[in-house]
């Protein structure tokens, strides 16, 4: 391959950790490489900035940019300085949902330090701190995220009843779990990446994006090269310029060997 990125923009869920969160020696190594190479190597997730941090601490990396939130905030690290930062008024999509899922989980991001919840999480589904309060309170406020999770219904349950709402002035992900991440319309990862990299003064045709997930479709047709995960849905492979192995074969790893 003669094509280079500039920059390498990665998901976290599924592309640079597996279910258990866990990085193998293979991924680790080779994202160092590739910033090594001099190619600037940027994570893009849904994750809040406490989940970020958590898994540049596992790539070594002390310093860098970031696209958070689903593409809400876009960050530089350490210590965080927050680049860009979009909020919405979440109060009537949440309510909507919360009729036909009253029992659900809602959390509103607290940028750089957690979430707001109606309750608890179950353990290890999201880092960071967190403080419990009235929903009414949670949505009170423009916010830059919110997540709603059920933990009564399946993924392809939870996928009907929110596609049946028609939600509008959002923008939504559904996950692999009975799990909703409420953006600011017109926001996701390829809406962050496009504000890094004008400040950069890269354009998108150089960019390499990976990932496996609903959230990454807009991610891999933005950038100039976009790639799925071989786990991914078929709707994101279909999508992508090209597809990698799964994240127990260490897909991450198969794609960017080839620009190193």
């Amino acid at each position: 391959m003669t094509w280079r990125p500039k920059l390498v923009a990665l998901d976290i869920d599924g592309t640079l950790v597996d279910g258990s969160n866990e990085m193998s020696a293979a991924v680790r190594d080779a994202v160092r490489a590739i910033r090594d190479a001099g190619i600037e190597t940027v994570i893009s997730t849904g994750r809040a900035i406490p989940g970020v941090l958590d898994t540049t601490g596992k790539l070594g990396f002390t310093e860098g940019y970031a696209v958070a939130s689903n593409g809400a905030i876009v960050f530089a690290y350490d210590p965080v300085d927050i680049l860009h930062a979009v909020t919405f008024d979440a109060s009537d999509a949440v309510r909507r949902v919360m009729e036909y899922v009253p029992d659900a989980i809602v959390a509103v991001e607290e940028v750089g330090v957690g979430f707001r919840v109606n309750r608890p999480f179950p353990e290890d589904e999201v880092s960071g701190n967190f403080t419990v309060e009235h929903i009414d309170s949670l949505i009170a406020e423009p916010v830059t995220r919110v997540v709603i999770r059920s933990t009564d219904h399946t993924a392809e349950e939870f996928s009907l009843i929110v596609d049946d709402l028609g939600l509008t002035g959002t923008n939504y992900f559904i996950g692999y779990s009975a799990w909703l991440d409420l953006a600011p319309d017109g926001v996701s990862k390829a809406s962050g990446l496009e504000h890094l990299t004008d400040r950069l003064g890269i354009d998108r045709a150089d960019v390499l994006a990976v990932g496996d997930g609903n959230n990454d479709l807009e991610m891999l047709t933005w950038a100039g090269r976009g790639v799925a995960m071989g786990h991914g849905p078929d709707a994101l492979k279909d999508a992508a310029d090209a597809v990698t192995g799964s994240i127990s074969e260490d897909g991450l790893v198969e794609e960017l060997k080839k620009y190193l």
